[in-house]
């Protein structure tokens, strides 16, 4: 019987020398680098620029390993260039601050994120203080409804067990507040009637 060829590469052998790394990823390769990935993930200036550095970074790992020396100047003149491709991204439009910021607030918000958590999320995610602020709505109303979510995805209160001993609700005042909840708001959450808690939710999930 005829060996069929297989098509994956051999595996490298880990004693033999490391491979030349190349010349450092340059504007145009990463510019293709962040057409890739904005074609796969929504993200921000900032988010994109990180992304794009990581690459650098992990050329300059490379060429440390082949043992180059004096790649300093490559590396920040690759970074450079990852932070004016980035730039460039946003300002034609491919990369959106405030769109981002809109569509992941809504989606934070539906998973039971207060406005406290889902701030610093999009700060994590490079979104500017400002434009994080203008996305996420404010007000009591919003906060219960976030908190409602939260209490539906973890069962608590209106959506736990009404037999559930009384320090059971000490733990769901302590879930609420890591989630970053208002001591006010998670009581009146958990103390809400789970006719109109459901009601509620359906309402916040249909606006």
């Amino acid at each position: 019987m005829e060996t069929r060829r297989s098509d994956r590469r051999p595996a490298r052998d880990p004693a033999a020398p490391p491979r030349p790394p190349g010349p450092p990823p340059g504007e145009a390769r990463l510019r293709e680098a962040a057409v890739a990935h904005l074609a796969r993930f929504a993200t921000t200036e900032a988010g994109l620029r990180r992304v794009l550095q990581r690459r650098v970074d992990r050329w300059a790992r490379a060429a440390e390993a082949f043992g180059m020396d004096g790649i300093a100047q490559l590396v920040a003149a690759a970074k450079q260039a990852a932070a004016l491709v980035a730039r460039q991204m946003a300002a034609s439009g491919s990369v959106d601050d405030a769109a981002f910021a809109e569509s992941r607030a809504r989606r934070l918000r539906r998973s039971g994120r207060s406005r406290r958590a889902a701030l610093a999320h999009l700060a994590q995610k490079g979104v500017a203080a400002e434009t994080a602020a203008a996305a996420l709505p404010e007000g009591e109303a919003a906060e219960m409804e976030a908190a409602l979510a939260l209490c539906r995805r973890r069962r608590l209160g209106p959506f736990g067990d009404p037999a559930a001993p009384p320090e059971a609700r000490l733990k769901a005042l302590a879930t609420l507040a890591r989630a970053g909840f208002a001591r006010g708001t998670a009581e009146a959450a958990l103390r809400l009637d789970p006719g109109e808690a459901e009601d509620r939710l359906l309402a916040f999930r249909r606006g």
